[in-house]
């Protein structure tokens, strides 16, 4: 569904490492920022900021790697960095509120944890890997495939990868022979070079993924430590999710004092993206910020 759109302003800052970060900003009333997650920039949430932009101020903010804030990988990237990079943009824009996807969910779960100026926020599935379905969390052995993938500029082979090791592969490409496989794979990269519009296509978006793994990778078997979150935060999930995805924000909302769970019937781990159902979204996080008493942005 597309939904019509306010008009939006493209704007820049510089994080605390000099990084230059892009967002789009429109809509008026209080400030939320939109934190992207892997596989995705700016773009992805056309329909969700337009949602959101009937009552606030929605900052689409692009990550670090991507769109409108290039920056190349590095090997000590760490998952301050993209905190640093929140900090930056809420401070210019005055908004208190985030929105995270997946890995973008989790850098806005650690900026709740350790920035004062985060008064609440709203997840979509932050991707904690726990027991049962992952009795030793996030395999880094996949990641480290992907890395070298990458570095070989072997990109169909890291599509492939970032899926397998994210555990949201389809089951075709996860039961298929790896030759086959990767033949799938490359396909699906053509295919999203034809049809992408202004987005980023995924030959763009792969290396930045590294950024994404790395973050994860930073506070896996760590869930305990956002116990100590007393700001309201609202957990998203999807039925239509992996288990291992709904069992993360069940697990949250064990911790976390002051959550709340609410989970879309027949949604993906993609619900707030365009192609998923961002009017939905975006209705249950306005209601959580109304009930939250989100301040107007200053």
């Amino acid at each position: 569904m597309i939904v019509a759109t306010s008009p939006s302003t493209t704007e820049h800052v510089h994080s605390r490492d000099g990084t230059g970060i892009g967002f789009l900003r429109q809509g008026s009333g209080p400030g939320i920022v939109l934190v992207q997650g892997a596989m995705a920039d700016v773009h992805a949430y056309r329909d969700l900021a337009a949602a959101l932009s009937t009552s606030h101020t929605v900052v689409s903010a692009e990550r670090r790697g991507r769109g409108l804030s290039p920056r190349p990988y590095e090997p000590g990237h760490d998952i301050m960095r993209d905190v640093e990079d929140l900090d930056a943009v809420m401070a210019a824009t005055g908004a208190r509120t985030l929105f995270g996807l997946s890995s973008g969910a989790v850098i806005t779960i650690e900026a709740t944890r350790v920035l004062g100026r985060v008064e609440r926020a709203a997840v979509y599935e932050p991707p904690f890997y726990l027991p049962p379905s992952y009795e030793h969390g996030i395999d880094r052995a996949a990641i480290a495939r992907l890395f070298a993938a990458l570095e070989a500029e072997d990109l169909p082979s890291a599509l492939l990868d970032s899926l397998l090791a994210a555990g949201t592969a389809p089951a075709l490409l996860r039961r298929a022979p790896r030759p086959l496989a990767r033949t799938l794979a490359r396909a699906v990269i053509a295919a999203d070079a034809r049809g992408r519009g202004p987005a980023s296509t995924f030959r763009d978006l792969l290396p930045g993924v590294r950024f994404d793994f790395h973050d994860v990778a930073c506070v896996d078997g760590r869930i305990e430590q956002y116990a100590s979150i007393t700001k309201p935060l609202l957990l998203l999930r999807g039925t239509r999710s992996p288990l291992f995805l709904r069992q993360a924000v069940g697990a949250l909302h064990d911790l976390v004092p002051h959550s709340r769970l609410h989970e879309f019937d027949g949604l993906g781990h993609d619900g707030p993206w365009n192609a998923g159902d961002p009017t939905g979204v975006a209705a249950v996080i306005s209601d959580f910020l109304r009930h939250a008493g989100a301040p107007d942005a200053s």
